[in-house]
């Protein structure tokens, strides 16, 4: 296990481990209606909600934070260490997924593009990472701009592959970032 990315500051947000007293502003705009509009989960359970967030400290995998502006939780991000594909035997633990969930009284002020380089800063300097990889629906036009922004570019688009209760077949984008193009960008 990795120690914690976390804390970092960048683009005047803290970008830190989640406490307690984070989880009522987390829970009060995870499940907002108009985040999860695009949200596959529409809805986390409070209990469930805190104790994961409480116990990723103890999670070799998931390296999650909460963004912090001025004392205030503005969003989340999540970044989870998976293995990349290939055949039996290949290196184990080189891959990320990151997202992100900004609380929508503060959209369109630059947090979203702010968490997810954040994540790919932690990802790639912090725990070293080969290869990160995020994803959006084709028609959530904030979150795609938010990974072109982040320096990320679009390797996939799925048509009709996600379904959403509300709004059906849905296309769905994924974009990736290798470390090799992390730092001929930070050069």
């Amino acid at each position: 296990m990795s120690p914690s990315p976390w804390p970092l500051q960048q683009d005047g947000l803290l970008f830190r481990d989640a406490v307690a007293s984070d989880i009522e502003a987390l829970q009060s705009f995870r499940n907002d209606p108009v985040v999860n509009h695009y949200m596959v989960r529409t809805h986390v359970d409070p209990d469930e909600l805190r104790r994961d967030w409480l116990s990723m400290p103890d999670n070799p995998t998931e390296y999650s934070c909460v963004v912090d502006r001025g004392g205030e939780v503005v969003a989340m991000g999540f970044l989870d260490v998976v293995d990349g594909s290939g055949q039996p035997g290949h290196p184990t633990g080189t891959d990320g997924l990151i997202g992100y969930i900004v609380d929508p009284r503060v959209a369109g002020q630059g947090i979203g593009t702010a968490t997810a380089r954040a994540l790919l800063r932690a990802a790639f300097d912090g725990l070293g990472l080969r290869r990160v990889t995020a994803g959006a629906n084709a028609d959530n036009i904030a979150s795609v701009t938010v990974l072109e922004r982040a320096g990320m570019r679009k390797e996939r688009h799925a048509v009709r592959a996600l379904w959403h209760r509300e709004l059906g077949w849905l296309d769905e984008v994924e974009y990736a970032l290798l470390d090799e193009e992390w730092r001929a960008r930070s050069s």
